[in-house]
């Protein structure tokens, strides 16, 4: 068995996924730090090495945050009231991490067209949940996807066809030049979004979840006014351009289930372990 170097994110979240599939296969008798570590091809003190890099938290400590029942876990110990979020400042649009947030929607007129006129570059990096696709405009980050279940022919399809009258072009600087903060999650990026009314109302509920809390589709239902919407909120919620940045991942089921991801349940339970263990490592800093 060899250890492989240090790599970027993108690798620690193929490890992070193979370890995901295996913990599933085991659920009822979870794998040891070197059987995992075996798994995975590399020495336990690699792993665990690697591990609490990514995670913030060591493997063990991750395997709670990656159970079924993290989901039903996280609405009855962090559930957030996004009218309660809004009037107390826990807000989305403030911080991801490091990263502030500032985002305006394109206006009804480009909506309509479907972006004809809009020039969007694009380029894909590497990120802590695998490769992404980033669109960026003249004006901010327009799109980000996640290629790591769906691959990168059907992940930039699937983007383009939101904009159908737009030109598209491969271009790594003019993306670095608005998206250079997402490398370190710290810094200013500005998003520049197109959605309709309903959606637009549906993505600045979500910017009100804090990290590391989940909030239903129901309450993000009754937060913009519509109760009765919930159907019309999950699809709203799917449509989301700038998933993780618009925090979609953190809307759950109301049963505690994960509900569904556009880009693929195992990204979603990622994410939300994720920001799990790195809000609870965070914890004890904030109250010294």
């Amino acid at each position: 068995m060899t250890d492989q170097s240090p790599a970027p994110d993108g690798y620690h979240y193929a490890l992070m996924r193979r370890a995901i599939d295996h913990l599933d296969a085991r659920a009822d008798a979870p794998p040891s730090l070197p059987e995992l570590a075996a798994e995975m091809n590399l020495s336990p003190a690699h792993f665990q090495r690697i591990f609490s890099a990514w995670a913030g938290v060591s493997p063990k400590r991750f395997q709670q945050y990656l159970t079924l029942g993290h989901a039903k876990a996280l609405l009855s110990e962090r559930f957030t009231l996004l009218d309660t979020a809004h009037g107390t400042g826990l807000s989305g649009t403030g911080r991801l991490h490091d990263l502030f947030l500032r985002w305006e929607a394109m206006s009804p007129g480009d909506y309509a067209r479907g972006g004809a006129g809009l020039r969007i570059a694009y380029d894909w990096r590497d990120g802590p949940f695998g490769e992404m696709l980033v669109m960026v405009t003249d004006r901010g980050i327009c799109g980000l996807a996640f290629a790591s279940e769906a691959g990168r022919e059907a992940t930039f399809a699937d983007m383009a066809a939101r904009w159908p009258a737009a030109t598209f072009r491969a271009d790594a600087a003019a993306v670095a030049a608005q998206a250079g903060a997402l490398d370190t999650l710290s810094g200013e990026a500005r998003l520049h979004i197109l959605g309709g009314p309903f959606q637009i109302k549906v993505w600045e509920a979500l910017m009100r979840i804090p990290s590391g809390h989940v909030t239903t589709y129901g309450e993000i239902a009754s937060a913009i006014g519509n109760p009765r919407a919930v159907r019309a909120v999950g699809t709203a919620v799917g449509r989301n351009p700038v998933s993780w940045l618009i925090p979609c991942h953190r809307a759950l089921r109301k049963s505690g289930g994960l509900g569904g991801y556009h880009w693929g349940l195992p990204v979603k339970r990622a994410m939300l372990a994720w920001e799990g263990a790195r809000a609870d490592a965070d914890a004890p800093r904030r109250s010294a």
